[in-house]
């Protein structure tokens, strides 16, 4: 198993106001996460490298493997239930040793960076509608990170969005400005 760091390529002009002064506490969150990880690995035997980066004000970290992910895939699970598990289960790590809440991001196999870009490319259809008609467009049921992604895109078109319903049942909803 292989734990390789990556920096974010920020100055410090262009850095989050939450994430200043606070790279040492996410390279620490990263490192008792792959900590974390590679002992789950183990126990799993399952072949995986870890990658810890800090990117938007978080420590982010990914298992990648070279046989293209099918060992891994067991721990995306469907629709990347499995993933939020893990996520939930190693930002629980975290806290536990750092006693402060994670906002830790984990990615499997590169499903998270696949899902966004999924996600960019419906959310950019829907602001053009959005804009077109000038009507609001609710989307289907979404995990929190899903609607994050949603929102980052309206907000960036500079379109307004909501998240609404109940969990499981939240969904997004762009409107005009």
């Amino acid at each position: 198993m292989e734990t390789t760091h990556a920096k974010d390529e920020v100055t410090d002009a262009e850095e989050p106001k939450a994430a200043t002064g606070s790279s040492d506490r996410l390279d620490e969150e990263g490192e008792i996460a792959a900590d974390y990880l590679e002992e789950l690995l183990d126990i799993a035997d399952i072949d995986g490298d870890i990658e810890i980066d800090v990117e938007n004000g978080r420590a982010a970290v990914e298992i990648l493997t070279e046989e293209g992910g099918r060992g891994l895939s067991r721990l995306v699970g469907h629709d990347g239930e499995v993933l939020d598990a893990l996520q939930e289960l190693t930002r629980l790590a975290v806290q536990t040793k750092t006693g402060e809440r994670s906002r830790l991001m984990l990615d499997i196999a590169g499903h998270r960076a696949d899902r966004k870009a999924e996600l960019v490319r419906e959310a950019e259809e829907v602001i053009a509608r959005v804009k077109e008609s000038g009507q609001s467009v609710a989307l289907e049921p979404m995990n929190p990170f899903e609607r994050k992604v949603v929102h980052d895109a309206a907000a960036a078109a500079g379109l307004v969005s909501d998240s609404e319903g109940v969990e499981p049942s939240r969904y997004v909803v762009i409107k005009p400005a």
